[in-house]
């Protein structure tokens, strides 16, 4: 069999056992990436392109220690779920680098910080002023939780006693002009109201439509694939 066949086939068995493989460790991995989970994906997916284009190894010793990386991290996961003490040792702790408005250098010395990297990462917080900061946490994965003093803290609408009306989630009716039947069957509507909307602006065919979205307030924001058009209907008027 010609070489470039051989790496076609390798290369669609790697992608198809790389791709089953990540979803059986879960979003986890990816959701609260530790510097370890970085190493284990990058290990496998390592091993997924030594298996797609270097012929010379043998195929399934390749897929057999792919399958080991992504049981050894399984495994790990697990035993964090069940063990607090396991949790800490795998993942780590969060350590409180600001308290009380109070740098802990200690805290940034066994993590290898330095104070431009503090600043940096509170400013990714939109934080610019270290006065500003009552709190601050160094989370497992490395990023940095943020609690600003009372004062500087936004006001919400219940500190000014303002009522407030409930905000779901919206429904995405159309996308890329295809009709969502299932989010028009979650709120209770059919497509023949959808169409009735829509004639309000003269739009007579949902394929013109990039994003139809009803929020929970019954306005049904449109998107059109013009690239510049878009219309608010109130549907409840």
């Amino acid at each position: 069999m010609p070489i470039v066949a051989v790496v076609v086939i390798r290369s669609f068995i790697g992608f198809f056992l790389l791709l089953v493989l990540v979803k059986l460790i879960g979003k986890q991995q990816v959701t609260q990436l530790t510097f370890f989970d970085y190493i284990v994906g990058i290990t496998i997916g390592s091993m997924a392109s030594t298996l797609s284009v270097q012929v010379n190894e043998n195929t399934w010793a390749t897929m057999a220690g792919m399958a080991v990386w992504t049981f050894l991290a399984i495994a790990l996961a697990l035993m964090g779920l069940k063990s607090p003490y396991m949790r800490k040792v795998i993942e780590g702790i969060p350590e409180i680098v600001i308290q009380n408005g109070k740098i802990n250098t200690d805290v940034l010395r066994k993590n290898k910080l330095s104070a431009d990297d503090l600043l940096m990462m509170l400013r990714s917080k939109d934080v610019f002023n270290l006065e500003d900061v009552e709190f601050a946490v160094l989370e497992q994965n490395g990023k940095l939780s943020v609690m600003l003093k009372s004062q500087k803290q936004p006001l919400t609408p219940q500190d000014m006693n303002i009522p407030t009306q409930y905000m779901g989630l919206p429904a995405n009716l159309i996308e890329d002009g295809c009709l969502n039947m299932e989010a028009l069957k979650s709120v209770k509507l059919s497509k023949a109201w959808l169409e009735y909307q829509l004639r309000k602006k003269n739009i007579t065919d949902i394929k013109d439509v990039f994003l139809a979205q009803l929020d929970t307030r019954g306005n049904l924001f449109i998107d059109m694939k013009d690239s510049k058009t878009t219309y608010t209907i109130p549907t409840k008027e």
